[in-house]
């Protein structure tokens, strides 16, 4: 049973007013909301177990440890890894992208090639060209066409002897747009021997993962956008491949010995893991899978696609109205503008004034934008407490906007 408003129930900022009026959250593709019971366990860790794991042989140390461990299984399954070692926690997706990339360093060379796409976050574009600066690697990149869909002819035209990374996000944040990782995947195993890489932000959120069946090497996401707290993320990588390669950071957690003549490391995930961890973080992570699984995934990407269907057939009924990727396959986010509105923050701003939260700006997606010849767009993105009305209060407010804009 799909109960939206025992689901909205769970979540108590969606009681509060913004603004004299109801708030209306469309920015989850920013960030989500938290349920209840994911703040409950934050809370519980710092009032109940606060302790450094994995070094203490006291009570709440141990307890601690082994709720962050817990927590790690429930996310190897919620991705069907195979081992929960492969299960790195950092703070995010864009560390994550920043921790591949840089142990990579080693593994390319001058005029080395790394293949990403136009559809990129900024997180999965200026670390790579990091990488090119320190190595002399190159960078390619796959064109979207008029409807932001890849244009894989130019990939299978990349992929060569000299591919080292192809690294791509399943989703895009901008758009919404799915891309066929699955197909990109199969191209890259089949013509090189390349890292491939999944930026799972936008993916994680609204549908399964299975890393596995994809075989990619890695997948990152960040748990602030799937009802779990900030500063919360996990880097999923092939076992082999992560025990081959060196670490990120240095300092505690991550030795096996340490010495002034030298230094040997620990095995996985704490090669990965230096320093104290965001533990009642990691653990809230655990959760929020836990609320995910209790709602049902399939249950949440059905919720989420009728209301994406929902809104953009209500908002492309408003003269004038442009949605990017309209004919693409999408999930999560309707990005559109008003023909004759310059600045999409002036929507926006009006919007607030209803008490509706959306999005707008290049998204930390300038490339796109650039290639649409725009400044940024107003993006709505969902989330399992959505409703339709929400959707209808968006549509009116669009409609007001444009009447004062134009």
């Amino acid at each position: 049973m799909f109960d939206i408003q025992e689901i909205r129930s769970q979540f108590s900022i969606l009681d509060r007013e913004v603004n004299g009026k109801p708030l209306v959250y469309l920015d989850n593709a920013a960030t989500s909301q938290k349920p209840n019971s994911v703040l409950e366990v934050c809370h519980a860790y710092y009032t109940e177990l606060n302790a450094n794991v994995h070094r203490g042989i006291h009570t709440l140390s141990q307890l601690a440890t082994e709720e962050m461990e817990l927590s790690r299984r429930k996310i190897q399954k919620f991705i069907n890894a195979e081992h929960d070692f492969e299960v790195i926690f950092t703070k995010g997706t864009t560390e994550g992208l920043n921790l591949i990339s840089y142990i990579l360093t080693q593994k390319l060379k001058k005029d080395d090639e790394i293949i990403i796409s136009y559809l990129e976050h900024h997180s999965n574009i200026v670390p790579w060209q990091l990488l090119c600066e320190r190595t002399g690697a190159k960078l390619r990149v796959i064109p979207i066409d008029e409807n932001g869909i890849l244009q894989l002819d130019y990939f299978d035209e990349f992929l060569s002897e000299k591919t080292k990374v192809v690294s791509v996000n399943q989703v895009s944040n901008a758009l919404g747009i799915v891309n066929p990782i699955e197909e990109i995947i199969a191209k890259t195993r089949k013509n090189t021997d390349a890292y491939v890489v999944i930026d799972g932000a936008q993916s994680a959120p609204h549908f399964n993962i299975d890393v596995q069946k994809m075989d990619c090497d890695f997948f990152v996401f960040s748990g602030h956008k799937m009802y779990a707290p900030m500063g919360t993320g996990v880097l999923y990588g092939k076992r082999e491949i992560l025990e081959a390669l060196p670490p990120f950071h240095g300092g505690g957690e991550m030795i096996a010995t340490c010495s002034f003549d030298g230094t040997t490391y620990a095995g996985l995930p704490f090669k990965y893991e230096a320093g104290t961890p965001n533990v009642g973080g990691n653990i809230a992570l655990g959760a929020a899978v836990d609320f995910m699984n209790r709602v049902g995934r399939e249950n949440i990407q059905n919720h989420e696609n009728a209301l994406l269907e929902y809104a953009q057939r209500h908002l492309l009924e408003i003269e004038g109205l442009k949605v990017y990727g309209e004919k693409a396959k999408r999930v999560g986010v309707v990005s559109f503008n008003l023909e004759g509105v310059g600045i999409s923050s002036d929507v926006g701003m009006i919007l607030d004034k209803m008490s509706i939260a959306v999005r707008t700006g290049h998204h930390c997606t300038q490339p796109i934008m650039e290639f649409f010849n725009i400044a940024g767009t107003v993006r709505a993105s969902f989330a399992v407490y959505n409703t339709f009305e929400e959707i209808d209060l968006l549509v009116e407010g669009v409609k007001k906007a444009q009447r004062m804009l134009s």
